[in-house]
Parts: C-alpha cells; sequence; structure tokens
C-alpha cells in the first residue's frame, strides 16, 4: 500500500495555490488533519459555481468529482448540502476557494491527484 498524503498537508496546499494566483481561501470546517475527507467550493469573483470533494476510486487513486450541484442555486440549499455533510461525516474538511478561473484551478486539481 502506498503512503497517502495527509488531508492537513492537502488543504495546506490548496490555500496556498490559490492565493498564490490571486485567489482567497477560506476553511470552513476542520475535518481530521490524516484522513478526514476534503471538499472544496470553487468561487469566481465571489460567484460560487462548483463543489467538487476528494474521492478514492478503485485502483486506489485519487479523483476530485462534483458533488451537491443543485446545493449552487441559494445559500440556504448550500448552508443544508454542508450541513447534512459534516452530520454524516464530521471528519471531512470544507474549504472555499474563491480564483480567478475555477474551470481552470479544478482542471489542475485532477491533474495532479
Amino acid at each position: 500500500m502506498e503512503a497517502r498524503l495527509q488531508s492537513s498537508i492537502l488543504v495546506n496546499a490548496l490555500q496556498r495555490r490559490a492565493e498564490s494566483g490571486g485567489g482567497f481561501a477560506a476553511i470552513l470546517a476542520k475535518g481530521d488533519p490524516t484522513s478526514g475527507a476534503v471538499m472544496v467550493i470553487l468561487a469566481e469573483r465571489g460567484r460560487k459555481v462548483r463543489i467538487l470533494e476528494r474521492l478514492l476510486e478503485r485502483g486506489e487513486c485519487y479523483v476530485w468529482r462534483d458533488v451537491g450541484q443543485q446545493a449552487l442555486a441559494n445559500e440556504a440549499e448550500l448552508e443544508k448540502f454542508l450541513g447534512k455533510r459534516r452530520k454524516f461525516d464530521p471528519d471531512i474538511w470544507l474549504i472555499e476557494l474563491d480564483v480567478v478561473s475555477a474551470e481552470r484551478f479544478a482542471a489542475e486539481m485532477n491533474s495532479e491527484v
């Protein structure tokens, strides 16, 4: 079995990457530092456009998948969705990244998993 990157290190790297590109990063909820799941809310100029979660695929590799897109309709739906996820998995990390190009950032996230 391969060693896996700790969740806290991954979250820190995502924060730094967003900020180095002129974006903003906020940790909405801290999860388990070693093996907590990671969910990212991607925004562009304050408008939330995607929700991605890091999932373990067959073959023991990670991939970022879109989840909860319907929750982006309004803040109340988003809060409800995130609350349910935290209740189901209290060890999950929730982070919001406001970046120049959410689509490009998401593509880069998947190319480096």
